[in-house]
Protein backbone atom coordinates (compact mmCIF):
# COMPACT_ATOMS: atom_id res chain seq x y z
CA UNK A 1 0.00 0.00 0.00
CA UNK A 2 1.38 3.38 -0.96
CA UNK A 3 1.33 6.21 1.55
CA UNK A 4 -0.07 9.60 0.55
CA UNK A 5 2.31 12.52 1.11
CA UNK A 6 0.54 15.66 2.33
CA UNK A 7 1.68 19.24 2.94
CA UNK A 8 0.93 21.33 6.04
CA UNK A 9 -2.60 22.07 4.77
CA UNK A 10 -3.40 18.44 3.95
CA UNK A 11 -3.05 18.82 0.18
CA UNK A 12 -1.60 15.77 -1.57
CA UNK A 13 1.92 16.18 -2.99
CA UNK A 14 3.33 14.35 -6.02
CA UNK A 15 6.73 14.10 -7.71
CA UNK A 16 7.50 17.27 -9.66
CA UNK A 17 5.21 19.57 -7.66
CA UNK A 18 6.24 23.06 -6.60
CA UNK A 19 5.95 24.05 -2.95
CA UNK A 20 6.53 27.16 -0.84
CA UNK A 21 8.01 27.33 2.65
CA UNK A 22 5.70 28.43 5.46
CA UNK A 23 8.49 29.41 7.88
CA UNK A 24 12.16 30.40 7.82
CA UNK A 25 14.41 27.34 7.92
CA UNK A 26 18.12 27.25 8.78
CA UNK A 27 20.00 24.69 6.70
CA UNK A 28 22.31 22.52 8.79
CA UNK A 29 25.95 22.52 7.72
CA UNK A 30 25.67 25.86 5.90
CA UNK A 31 25.14 29.52 6.75
CA UNK A 32 22.06 29.63 4.50
CA UNK A 33 18.58 30.42 5.83
CA UNK A 34 15.67 29.68 3.50
CA UNK A 35 13.07 32.40 3.98
CA UNK A 36 9.32 31.95 4.34
CA UNK A 37 7.63 32.12 0.94
CA UNK A 38 10.61 30.64 -0.94
CA UNK A 39 9.39 28.66 -3.96
CA UNK A 40 10.93 25.22 -4.36
CA UNK A 41 10.25 23.55 -7.71
CA UNK A 42 10.34 19.94 -8.82
CA UNK A 43 10.25 18.07 -5.51
CA UNK A 44 10.91 14.33 -5.27
CA UNK A 45 9.08 12.10 -2.80
CA UNK A 46 11.07 9.83 -0.48
CA UNK A 47 10.20 6.60 1.30
CA UNK A 48 9.41 8.67 4.41
CA UNK A 49 6.02 10.40 3.97
CA UNK A 50 7.16 13.29 6.20
CA UNK A 51 10.11 14.25 3.95
CA UNK A 52 10.72 15.37 0.36
CA UNK A 53 13.96 15.89 -1.56
CA UNK A 54 14.53 19.06 -3.55
CA UNK A 55 17.01 21.62 -4.81
CA UNK A 56 16.59 25.14 -3.42
CA UNK A 57 18.18 28.32 -4.78
CA UNK A 58 21.47 27.97 -2.96
CA UNK A 59 21.40 24.38 -1.67
CA UNK A 60 21.39 21.17 -3.71
CA UNK A 61 20.22 17.79 -2.44
CA UNK A 62 18.09 19.26 0.33
CA UNK A 63 15.60 17.19 2.36
CA UNK A 64 12.65 19.15 3.76
CA UNK A 65 9.91 18.07 6.15
CA UNK A 66 6.40 18.34 4.70
CA UNK A 67 5.11 20.09 7.84
CA UNK A 68 6.95 23.26 6.67
CA UNK A 69 5.63 23.18 3.08
CA UNK A 70 2.46 24.12 1.23
CA UNK A 71 1.68 23.30 -2.37
CA UNK A 72 2.17 26.25 -4.71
Amino acid sequence: MTEIVRDSNGTQLKDGDSVTLIKDLKVKGTSVTLKRGTLVKNIHLTEDVAEVECNAEKVRGLVLRTEFLKKA
